[in-house]
């Protein structure tokens, strides 16, 4: 029986799992682990959690070692160092004219590679950018388009909801969402009001989806006729958080009623 973690790298950051081994650790705890880029400083999110030697999810890795005062003082110059470069590969976008939009810069912790994160309608001939900025770094240099819903999660921004966005507070992983999730709820079909700050479908969308699918199975169809307490009635709409639907009464107009007063 093992512990694991989760550890994040970076402040908006996909959470991973280590194996704590024999260190001691709690939530906001400095780490360095081995990665496949090589060693990385990170941030204990979770607390330790047992796991089976059978478990699928244990974790292949471990943590290398506790971060001590010189491992935290080389992290805040990686900072820095993304800083500065992230300032200067925008003037040498500028400069070159290439139609891009540089989101964020990632410096491994040895410093041996610089990863530029970037939108763009389309490919982008950055080979030229690349040779000046290895020219000024002298590292490894890479350049990652990435996507617009990884934007809004990297950036951070204050959703319609008034709190922070979901992509960069919480959710680690992005997952499919439809237009056929806000169709399942009755939510209005305008883009403005169904969509987040990156102009997709918005992911709260899926939060709900499966209770309302659950919740609908015990709906009679729209335009399927019912009888009722009050007389037969062909149904027009639902309400699912209230349990009631509206159906049009034969020789009457519209009246809302509860679902258990339809007769089985």
């Amino acid at each position: 029986m093992g512990k694991t973690v989760g550890i994040r790298f970076r402040p908006q950051g996909k959470v991973y799992d280590f194996d704590v081994g024999h260190f001691v650790l709690s939530p906001e705890s400095h780490v360095i682990v081995e990665t496949e880029q090589g060693l990385a400083f990170g941030t204990v999110v979770t607390p330790p959690r047992h796991y089976g030697e059978s478990d699928a999810r244990a974790p292949s890795k471990k943590v290398y070692r506790l971060a001590n005062d010189g491992d935290v003082k080389q992290h805040r110059k990686n900072l820095e160092l993304e800083k500065t470069s992230h300032a200067y590969c925008l003037q040498c976008i500028e400069k070159l004219g290439l139609e891009m939009n540089l989101i964020s810069v990632e410096a491994l912790f040895d410093r041996t590679k610089l990863t530029f994160y970037y939108t763009a309608n389309g490919r982008v001939d950055f080979r030229e950018l690349v040779k000046v900025l290895v020219k000024a770094y002298k590292v490894r240099i890479e350049m990652r388009q990435i996507g617009v819903r990884n934007r809004a999660k990297m950036c951070g921004a204050i959703g319609r909801c008034g709190r922070e966005l979901c992509c960069s507070s919480f959710i680690n992983d992005f997952h499919p969402v439809s237009i056929k999730m806000a169709k399942e709820q009755g939510l209005s079909l305008n883009p403005s009001k169904i969509s987040g700050l990156c102009g997709r479908l918005a992911c709260c969308l899926g939060f709900e989806y499966a209770t309302y699918c659950d919740l609908k199975g015990r709906f009679p169809d729209v335009g399927k006729v019912v009888k009722t307490k009050r007389g037969r009635g062909k149904v027009i709409r639902h309400n699912i958080v209230k349990e009631s639907l509206t159906i049009q009464l034969e020789g009457s107009g519209e009246t809302d009623i509860d679902l258990d007063e339809i007769i089985r």
